[in-house]
């Protein structure tokens, strides 16, 4: 049995059973990477998904639920050559490090952002709420996406200049 998904602005047909968690389809049907297996349970994030322009975690979902509805990836926010608006401000404040989260944590910002989400620190933590990094503070992401709900758009070819900055220096301790 086939059934037709909308992935990305473009059709597709799967033929994967109807209770397939659509992550497995994405991935290794479609060979849409972006979203990640992290902890597979819901809880981490890194599979998020757009559904109809809601979040929602792929790794739970049959792709059955998926029929019929809009389905987005970080790939199908924007180009590198035209990025969204959230895209941008990620790459603008560098707001990933290893990247495992980024496409889960950029799509959840998307609906926020997109649902009329205001530049609210607590207000943007609530919606990203269940979506975890191992890598940064979490700082210049919540400025990301502070940034994209003001409106603004972000210069990519420099980085934000941010009070979080860290630099450090490794000394190699030779004499």
């Amino acid at each position: 049995m086939s059934m037709e998904l909308v992935v990305n602005g473009v059709r597709r047909e799967v033929e994967s059973d109807p209770l397939t968690p659509l992550l497995e389809v994405l991935r290794e049907e479609l060979d849409i990477t972006s979203p990640k297996a992290g902890c597979e349970t819901g809880g981490c994030g890194a599979c998020t998904v757009l559904i109809d322009g809601e979040p929602r975690r792929s790794c739970l979902l049959a792709v059955c639920m998926a029929e019929g509805a809009p389905v987005t990836t970080v790939e199908g926010l924007g180009t590198p050559e035209a990025l969204s608006a959230v895209q941008e401000a990620f790459l603008h404040h560098y707001a990933a490090q290893c990247g495992f989260c980024t496409a889960g944590m950029v799509v959840a910002a998307t609906a926020y952002v997109d649902g009329g989400g205001q530049p609210d620190r607590k207000a943007i933590e609530e919606a990203l709420s269940g979506h975890f990094c191992r890598c940064t503070g979490y700082v210049k992401i919540l400025d990301a996406v502070a940034h994209a709900a003001r409106g603004e758009r972000a210069d990519t070819s420099s980085t934000a200049d941010s009070p979080n900055t860290t630099y450090v220096t490794i000394d190699g301790g030779g004499s």
